[in-house]
């Protein structure tokens, strides 16, 4: 009987060290990703041509980010996107989600928190 207590205890111990070394849910969209998806949009946050096809990148990206850490990526790709190109009409970048018809949980802006988005 103690030998089983002893069992169970040390194969308690180690689930609980497992559980605490086992990374968290990672996400599985990567900017390369939000960058290929959202491809059709640059011309129009560049004020270079219409919202064309933009809308089926934006509800594609919207639809594929299904947990917190894909949202959480997703908003990381297009804060550093939106902070770091100079030629994006921020205003246009970050209408695009009610220009195709959603609702998002952050606004598209280099000073967004991703941190907060669930």
């Amino acid at each position: 009987m103690v030998g089983l207590i002893k069992l169970m205890s040390t194969v308690l111990v180690a689930a609980v060290l497992a559980s605490a070394i086992v990374p968290g849910t990672e996400a599985t969209i990567g900017c390369g990703a939000v960058l290929l998806t959202l491809s059709p949009c640059m011309a129009y946050v560049t004020d270079q041509g219409p919202l064309g096809g933009c809308c089926g990148g934006v509800k594609s990206l919207y639809a594929a980010a299904t947990t917190t850490a894909d949202r959480q990526s997703v908003c990381s790709c297009l804060e550093s996107l939106a902070r770091s190109a100079s030629n994006i009409d921020l205003a246009k970048a970050a209408g695009l989600p009610r220009q195709c018809g959603l609702n998002i949980p952050y606004k598209i802006s280099p000073s967004v928190d991703c941190s907060k988005v669930n």
